[in-house]
C-alpha cells in the first residue's frame, strides 16, 4: 500500500509541472511511470491469484483431514459390525497357539461351568484308582493274534496302595484255566492273584504286584486308592456315580440317584441271601460289575453288582465290604494257601430269616398292628424261624422284633450277621407285639 501510494503523489506532482518549460522532457517519464503502474497492479493481482490457490490448497488439505478423520472414526466405532459381515463371507482362520496343560483358559460363564460340573470334580478324583479286569481263558486263542481270548470282564478299584482290589465274586470265580489280567487307567497291565472271595455278600479281593518295572531296582509303587464312605447314612434322592467297564469300555462313567437305600434280597427273589442292596437309576450294565458306586464327596457307597432292567441296577453297599476286608486282613489271603496260622471264621446258624426294620417299614408296620410300640426306632423283625433251630429253642417266634444284641443296638441285619462272628451266645432284647415290655433271650448259635 505505501508504494502505491507515493506512485499516486509522484504522478499527480508531475502532472502540475504540463505548464513549465523544464516539463518537456518529462513526458516520457510519465509515459513510463504509467507502464510501471500497470505492471504493479498486474504483478499484485498475480500475487492476490496465487495467494488464493494457496489458500484454497490449504483449504482443500483441511478438508481432506477432516475427510480422513472422520472416516477413520467411523470405521473404529463400525468396526464389529465391519468384521461380521467380513465374517460371513471370508472364514476366519486363527494362528496357532501353544497349548498349557498346566493353566489352561477358563471357559466362558466359569462359575456356572464350576457350579454345576460338580460329578466331572467326583470323576477326576476318583477314576484314577478304577481298574479293568479281564478273564482270559488259556484254553481259547484268538485266530489273529494267538492269545488268549477273552472270557468274561468286569471292574474292580484299589481299596489299598499295595496292589488290593475289591470286586464281585462273579467276576473272578468259577473260570477254570484262566487267568485275571488287571489293566489300571495308566493302561498298565498285570496279572492278578484273587486271593479271598465272599459268595454270600458276592465280594471278592485281587491282588496285583505292585512293583514299578521302569526302575532301577524294584520299588515299591504306591497305587491311588479309593476313598470309602458308609452306606448307613445314604439317603433317597442323593446323587451317586458308577464308574467301569461296561462291555469292555473301560473309565466309563455314568449317573443317577439312589432310588433306594435299603432293598431287601426278598424283593429282588433271591433265595439264600440277606441282604439290603442300594438301588439306583444308574446305567449299570456288563462290564460295570466290581466297579464302585460313588457320592459326591468322592467316597465308594457301595459296589456295582447286578442290573434288572435300564434305569433299576442295584449295589451291594459298602458296609459289607468293609466287613468283608477286616476278616480278609485278619484271616489272612485264602487263594494263596498262606492263612498265617489262622482258619477263616465260619458264620454260625441262628436259623431265622429277618428283615431290616427302616422307618418306612416300622410306620407302615404300626399303621397295620396297633400292637407294636410305638417307640421302637430300629431293629430286626423276625419272619420265620426254622423249627427245632437254637433261635426257635431259645423262644423266637415269626414277628418278634430284636433291638439289642449282647448290649449293642441293632440297626440292621448286618449287625446280627457281626454278632454271629463272634464267640459265645448271643443275649437278645425281644419285643413281641402285644406285650408292654421286651424280654430277653439267650440263643445258642451252632456252627
Amino acid at each position: 500500500m505505501s508504494s502505491k501510494l507515493l506512485f499516486n503523489i509522484f504522478h499527480r506532482n508531475l502532472s502540475h509541472c504540463k505548464s513549465v518549460p523544464t516539463s518537456i522532457g518529462i513526458h516520457p517519464c510519465i509515459y513510463f511511470l504509467k507502464i510501471s503502474k500497470r505492471n504493479v497492479y498486474s504483478s499484485l493481482n498475480a500475487n492476490r491469484k496465487q495467494n488464493a490457490r494457496n489458500n484454497s490448497r490449504e483449504y482443500g488439505a483441511l478438508v481432506f483431514a477432516f475427510g480422513i478423520g472422520f472416516g477413520l472414526s467411523w470405521v473404529f466405532k463400525e468396526k464389529s459390525k465391519l468384521l461380521e459381515n467380513c465374517s460371513e463371507i471370508f472364514p476366519n482362520v486363527l494362528a496357532a497357539k501353544t497349548f498349557d496343560p498346566v493353566d489352561p483358559p477358563e471357559p466362558p460363564n466359569s462359575s456356572i461351568y464350576k457350579r454345576f460340573n460338580f460329578i466331572a470334580d467326583v470323576v477326576e478324583k476318583c477314576a484314577p484308582s478304577v481298574v479293568f479286569i479281564e478273564i482270559k481263558d488259556h484254553r481259547r486263542l484268538d485266530f489273529f493274534s494267538g492269545r488268549s481270548g477273552t472270557a468274561s470282564t468286569g471292574s474292580g478299584f484299589i481299596v489299598h496302595e499295595d496292589g488290593l482290589i475289591l470286586t464281585n465274586a462273579h467276576v473272578v470265580i468259577d473260570k477254570p484255566n484262566c487267568s485275571v489280567q488287571v489293566k489300571l487307567q495308566d493302561g498298565q497291565t498285570f496279572t492278578g492273584v484273587v486271593e479271598n472271595v465272599d459268595l454270600k455278600s458276592d465280594l471278592a479281593t485281587v491282588r496285583i504286584p505292585c512293583v514299578d518295572f521302569f526302575a532301577h531296582r524294584c520299588l515299591q509303587r504306591k497305587l491311588p486308592v479309593m476313598p470309602l464312605g458308609t452306606s448307613s447314612k445314604i439317603r433317597p434322592g442323593e446323587w451317586v456315580v458308577a464308574i467301569g467297564s461296561p462291555l469292555s469300555l473301560s473309565n466309563t462313567i455314568t449317573a443317577g440317584v439312589v432310588s433306594s437305600a435299603n432293598r431287601g434280597s426278598a424283593e429282588l427273589g433271591m433265595r439264600g441271601v440277606d441282604m439290603q442292596y442300594i438301588q439306583t437309576d444308574a446305567a449299570i450294565t456288563f462290564g460295570n460289575s466290581g466297579g464302585p458306586l460313588v457320592n459326591l464327596n468322592g467316597e465308594a457307597i457301595g459296589i456295582n453288582s447286578m442290573k434288572v432292567t435300564p434305569g433299576i441296577s442295584f449295589a451291594i453297599p459298602i458296609d459289607y465290604a468293609k466287613e468283608f476286608l477286616k476278616k480278609t486282613a485278619e484271616n489272612g489271603p485264602m487263594g494263596s494257601g498262606a492263612l498265617k496260622g489262622k482258619t477263616p471264621a465260619r458264620r454260625r446258624f441262628m436259623g431265622i430269616t429277618m428283615l431290616t426294620l427302616t422307618q418306612e417299614i416300622l410306620v407302615e408296620l404300626q399303621q397295620r398292628n396297633h400292637q407294636v410300640p410305638p417307640d421302637v426306632s430300629h431293629g430286626i423283625l423276625v419272619w420265620k424261624v426254622v423249627v427245632g433251630s437254637p433261635a426257635y429253642n431259645a423262644g423266637l417266634r415269626p414277628g418278634d422284633i430284636v433291638t439289642i444284641i449282647n448290649g449293642k443296638p441293632v440297626h440292621s441285619a448286618q449287625d446280627v450277621y457281626k454278632a454271629l462272628d463272634e464267640e459265645g451266645d448271643l443275649r437278645l432284647k425281644v419285643i413281641r407285639p402285644g406285650s408292654t415290655k421286651g424280654f430277653d433271650v439267650v440263643v445258642r448259635p451252632e456252627d
